[in-house]
């Protein structure tokens, strides 16, 4: 491994997909719904810039 690997800062997750969901309460369900669909926002807005990005490129190497 790395020394790199080691000094880079583990990251929390706070919801794996599958993950079992019995014990947890309705507010805390509520709360991984909110942050779930803020990281669906933020892939859809870096797939429209990729999208955006990509069709530029085309028009470029196509004239």
């Amino acid at each position: 491994m790395a020394i790199e690997d080691e000094d880079k800062p583990k990251v929390k997750v706070s919801h794996e997909i599958g993950q079992d969901l019995s014990l947890l309460s309705v507010e805390e369900l509520d709360h991984r719904i909110a942050l779930l669909k803020e990281e669906i926002g933020r892939l859809e807005a870096a797939m429209t810039m990729k999208r955006a990005t990509r069709a530029a490129a085309d028009r470029f190497f196509k004239t």
